[in-house]
């Protein structure tokens, strides 16, 4: 692999943005090449078998293109398809998923004794934070809701709307939160609404962790340890590409990575893997 090969994150829509913007700031030398598989948002209400396909058939894709690195920037597809992944795929690159790096940030707070951990129903019914808390720090209580209209209704627009503060609240109240002092965002769509949910929890003095800088920094020390890491900046312009494409990506692209940006539609979901 070359070092001044572009990486590649994927997700269902808007929320792997998130990832590669803490991605872009950790590493502004980097090229980036995002796909959205906005043909087939959310992935949180998809089988297991739905999401490892989109994730298979994507990340080919990124690979044609000649990335040399992976990020699954989506925890229900990290959940279901990392290991697919990894066995297809790990020989030709590095791969990342958003799970473990949040797992990691969590363990490493020895003051957190008791975390929420909120997400898509893909996500929450594979139990795999749940479980991987556990394996880490046995003495770890988790407390896990699925909350599957936050993701679409992001994706929607609707968390800049008034209506969406009752959405998260009603969510919010089904936790024990007297009892949490950790909530860990366990879908990178909701780092956008994550100043709603502080001020939902203000009084309660919870801290809130997300999966986008944990990932960028996991993703910044495999290429270290691979000799992959680029050092000088790339003179290529980071590539968008969408499965269909909608408006709300669009302005959501432009919030973190300016209006000059190109987002090109691409039918991968046709013939052979």
């Amino acid at each position: 692999m070359n070092q001044n090969a572009p990486i590649g994150i994927f997700d269902s829509g808007i929320g792997g943005l998130t990832v590669a913007n803490a991605i872009r700031l950790l590493m502004p030398q980097e090229k980036l090449i995002y796909f959205g598989d906005t043909a087939h948002l959310p992935y949180g209400d998809k089988s297991p078998d739905s999401i490892r396909y989109y994730a298979i058939r994507i990340s080919k894709f990124l690979l044609d293109r000649g990335c040399k690195a992976i990020v699954i920037a989506c925890n229900s597809a990290s959940a279901v398809a990392f290991k697919a992944l990894q066995d297809f795929f790990s020989d030709r690159t590095i791969v990342i998923n958003a799970v473990d790096p949040l797992v990691k940030a969590i363990v490493s707070d020895k003051d957190i004794h008791t975390v929420g951990i909120i997400g898509t129903k893909a996500t929450i019914q594979s139990g795999s934070y749940a479980r991987i808390l556990q394996q880490k720090a046995s003495g770890l209580l988790t407390h896990s809701l699925a909350t599957p209209l936050l993701a679409p209704m992001i994706e929607d627009q609707f968390h800049l709307r008034d209506v969406s503060t009752d959405i998260i609240a009603s969510y919010l109240n089904e936790l024990p939160l007297q009892e949490l002092d950790a909530l860990a965002l366990a879908c990178t769509h909701y780092p956008l609404i994550k100043d709603q949910i502080s001020d939902l929890l203000v009084s309660h003095k919870i801290r809130i962790l997300d999966s986008a800088s944990p990932v960028a920094t996991e993703l910044k020390t495999r290429l270290l340890e691979s000799g992959l890491l680029r050092v000088n900046d790339s003179e290529e312009d980071s590539e968008f590409y969408l499965s269909d494409k909608t408006e709300s990506f669009e302005k959501s692209a432009e919030m973190f990575f300016g209006s000059s940006i190109t987002i090109n539609e691409a039918d991968i979901f046709t013939g052979q893997i």
